[in-house]
């Protein structure tokens, strides 16, 4: 399984399509066996989650999220637990592990109204 989080100087991104780098982390059987910092294509509808996709992400845990950008992530196969606190990003994969993370399955960003952001 790999989970990618969007983060901003050193701590979960609150928002999604403006984080300037993705932890990317590698999980074998419950434990970590790779994390690398990535960061992503220029932030345009759609791109952010096949680039993702393509990189093998299972799992997002984020902060803030548009309705568009869930249901892109929904439809390449990309579970979404949304509305996570801002911690590091080791911190949020420990409680991910231990099921703590359970976060919101849809969008926390209400402003967006669907209108292409993510």
């Amino acid at each position: 399984m790999k989970v990618a989080i969007p983060v901003e100087n050193g701590k979960l991104s609150s928002h999604f399509g403006r984080a300037p780098e993705f932890a990317i982390v590698e999980i074998d059987n419950g434990t970590v066996v790779k994390t690398q910092f990535l960061s992503p294509p220029h932030h345009e509808p759609g791109v952010f989650p096949r680039w993702l996709h393509e990189l093998g992400v299972t799992h997002l845990i984020c902060g803030g999220i548009g309705p568009m950008a869930v249901e892109l992530m929904n439809s390449v196969g990309i579970k979404v637990l949304a509305g996570a606190p801002i911690m590091e990003p080791d911190n949020l994969i420990e409680r991910f592990l231990a099921n703590q993370i359970t976060g919101a399955t849809g969008s926390t960003c209400p402003g967006h109204g669907g209108k292409g952001h993510q």
